[in-house]
């Protein structure tokens, strides 16, 4: 018997019993659909947490207080990076464009009967271009302000909709606390960034901010909670890098292990990418478990097939087939499921990771690699858990089986 007569052979006898070969292969389709899309959205998500991050800039460092992995360590150490570290970076080191220190505290932030709690930002009027973060109505506070001590705040967009609704809030004032601020602008949507979402958060003079609701001071100065620092180009990062370590060591009269660390945007890029990756492997192992399932439930109903067709493979042996044509017969039966499931699992797979990319801000998109190796796989599912149910066949012994018709 030729491949062709065979796969015709495997064919009809699966069309003949359809409502059992429909179930037995949905398992091996909802396998492949989710593999296929847990991939896609892990690829999105690391798309996406690349994409925000590139988004502030190739050129960025980040200066945060305490020693590195001391917090994994047990291991509290005071804060002792100040603004005034920040202006003597910003003076002192020759490969540096911008800096931008900032205050951070959770506060209540009304108007009118509105309330909602938000992320409130104390920095200075060089945050904007460091970041990246473009201004969408009205402007961001200036030098000036931040000297004056100026009361006025600039919204996120999401804080801005939170509070106004549909109503431009240039020239509201807005209470953070028990203090109140007067709206100077509006920041585009930008999105959530090392943990918070600055859409929802309200921008004001650092200034105001340590003088009115969350300042600090320490005997090194006025405690911030990290330093971003622009570069002047992105060839300058690892200069940037090692002159302000160099600086701090000195400022701080450090003898032994740094009280701070430096984070450049290559790191932040690497590591999202990263916890992204290790993501989509997870999820995709996960799913791949009712692959297993898909394939015992092959193995289970190709059992039954040969206990109900004992009498076909007796006759089949008595008029001339040997063992390898039975055993070849119920393999190709069972890679027939395990790939006609793959194939309408990919096709749901891709279909769910487009309406994803489609209604969510994921980048998602189907791998071709992913695709062949769902598609192998499951021809390979098939072809094992096919191996029990076609031996069995195979080793039937023909008087044996044409006597329990």
């Amino acid at each position: 018997m030729d491949w062709s007569e065979s796969v015709g052979m495997a064919v009809r006898t699966l069309s003949a019993n359809r409502l059992r070969s429909v179930l037995t292969v949905l398992g091996i389709i909802i396998g492949n659909g989710a593999v296929i899309a847990m991939v896609g959205v892990g690829e999105g998500a690391r798309r996406y947490a690349t994409d925000q991050l590139q988004s502030l800039g190739t050129n960025l460092l980040f200066v945060v207080p305490g020693q590195e992995n001391a917090r994994r360590r047990g291991v509290e150490a005071p804060n002792t990076l100040t603004f005034e570290d920040a202006e003597a970076i910003l003076r002192q080191v020759p490969t540096v464009d911008q800096v931008a220190p900032q205050i951070t505290d959770s506060q209540l932030a009304s108007y009118r009967a509105r309330t909602t709690r938000t992320t409130l930002i104390g920095t200075t009027a060089s945050y904007a271009p460091v970041q990246n973060f473009a201004v969408a109505a009205g402007r961001f506070f200036t030098d000036l302000d931040v000297e004056r001590n100026s009361r006025v705040a600039v919204l996120g967009a999401d804080l801005a909709e939170k509070l106004f609704g549909t109503k431009s809030p240039l020239g509201e004032r807005v209470r953070f606390g028990s203090v109140s601020f007067q709206v100077i602008g509006v920041m585009e949507a930008k999105g959530a960034f090392l943990g918070s979402n600055r859409d929802d958060a309200a921008f004001i003079p650092i200034s105001t901010m340590s003088n009115l609701i969350a300042g600090r001071r320490s005997p090194y100065g006025l405690s911030v909670g990290f330093i971003s620092v622009s570069a002047r180009d992105e060839e300058s990062i690892e200069a940037a890098a090692f002159q302000i370590t160099n600086l701090l060591r000195r400022r701080h009269k450090i003898t032994l292990d740094d009280d701070f660390y430096i984070r450049t945007q290559k790191d932040a890029v690497a590591i999202a990418s990263n916890v992204a990756s290790a993501l989509t492997i997870v999820l995709a192992a996960t799913a791949a478990i009712s692959l297993l399932v898909g394939g015992i439930g092959i193995m289970n109903i190709m059992l039954v097939s040969v206990t109900e067709r004992t009498q076909e493979i007796g006759l089949r042996k008595a008029i001339g087939a040997d063992p390898a044509d039975i055993l070849t017969q119920f393999l190709i039966e069972a890679v027939i499921l395990a790939v006609v499931g793959g194939l309408l699992g990919t096709a749901l797979g891709g279909a769910t990771v487009i309406l994803i990319g489609i209604y969510t801000p994921l980048e998602t998109v189907v791998s071709l690699g992913s695709v062949l190796l769902a598609v192998s796989v499951s021809g390979g599912i098939g072809l094992i858990f096919g191996v029990v149910p076609a031996r069995r066949a195979a080793a039937l012994d023909p008087i044996v089986a044409l006597r329990s018709a």
